[in-house]
């Protein structure tokens, strides 16, 4: 809205006005709307519901997430902040591990008529999902991603974060330490293992060893294996979110090595995974129900011009929460 408002030389109310057929706007005026929804690149059905009022607000919200926990606590804060705006979501799920959805769906999505697009990690960092959404120019909100072009990012500190939990390892006396790596493709990975690095830094004789995971369970297996196997292996192992920490655990179960009492484990997020295992994960608390419900609303303010275009991050707190799978060495 804002955007035709500029090219057209009127304000957004006028904009909204014209393309909803309402009264009170002049013949030029409707005529400069309707030349700049043509230069800018939209289609009347698209302009004609993109650009609504929030009570009419339709959003469409594109997902593919490996961790069911965390697509749980995304999802509620969607729907919550939905139900207290009147806004209608429609969901569009990509494919296993955090693929895209298909071209088709997404450019059904788009003829659907919504006002804007919430996207869950890692889509919102997505080349193929983005490139499709600003040829649409649709207004976008991604929860956990860095620094994406036309979007408005909500997210926590994920490099502070890493940092803080990884200066509580060295603090009860670990120096040998492993770490797991989320998505290669998401920005918070790189960040958390540049916290992780930053707080080793600061300490002498630590050791690190590294694996690579996606953030899915699967891939926790995998990399805790591959650490554990190493001589000599680490006594404390910071995996990038729960659902790898968790797996982590099984390991540790299965080689019956006693958690924390021989190996730490910490995760990240704070999912209902953190606390549905034995022992319950220590692991950085990000707000995921607030994330998703603070970009709905981010995402609805900016549709109806009442939030600047220039608003493009929304860093939200974190906070370390300590149980039981950690340990002093």
């Amino acid at each position: 809205m804002v955007d035709v408002a500029a090219e057209a030389g009127v304000s957004p109310m006028t904009v909204s006005r014209v393309i909803n057929g309402r009264p009170g706007v002049g013949p030029d005026a409707r005529a400069a709307v309707a030349v700049a929804i043509q230069a800018l690149g939209y289609t009347p059905n698209v302009a004609a519901r993109s650009l609504v009022t929030s009570a009419e607000l339709r959003i469409g919200v594109i997902y593919s997430n490996p961790s069911a926990a965390f697509m749980s606590d995304f999802l509620t804060g969607v729907y919550e902040e939905a139900s207290i705006r009147g806004a209608h979501l429609i969901l569009v799920k990509g494919g296993q591990g955090g693929r895209p959805p298909e071209p088709e769906a997404l450019e059904s999505l788009i003829a659907s008529g919504v006002s804007g697009v919430i996207l869950a990690p890692p889509l919102g960092e997505s080349p193929a999902v983005l490139q499709v959404l600003r040829k649409a120019r649709l207004p976008m909100a991604a929860v956990g991603a860095y620094d994406v072009e036309g979007a408005i990012c909500v997210r926590i500190d994920d490099r502070r974060a890493a940092y803080e939990l990884t200066r509580q390892l060295i603090d009860l006396g670990h120096r040998r330490l492993g770490f797991i790596l989320g998505n290669p493709d998401q920005a918070a990975s790189a960040e958390r293992l540049a916290g992780f690095y930053a707080a080793v830094r600061q300490a002498d004789g630590v050791m690190t060893a590294i694996a690579q995971g996606d953030f899915s369970f699967t891939s926790g297996l995998a990399a805790a294996e591959q650490l554990l196997d190493a001589t000599p292996p680490p006594t404390a192992i910071f995996a990038s979110n729960d659902d790898m920490a968790a797996a982590v655990v099984s390991v540790a179960h299965r080689r019956h090595l006693d958690v924390p009492g021989e190996l730490t484990v910490v995760g990240f997020d704070d999912t209902s995974a953190a606390v549905t295992l034995w022992p319950p994960l220590t692991t950085v608390h990000q707000p995921v129900r607030k994330l998703a419900a603070e970009a709905l609303g981010l995402l609805a303010a900016r549709i109806s011009g009442v939030e600047p275009p220039s608003e493009r991050d929304r860093v939200l707190d974190h906070q370390i929460i300590t149980r039981l799978s950690t340990a002093r060495l």
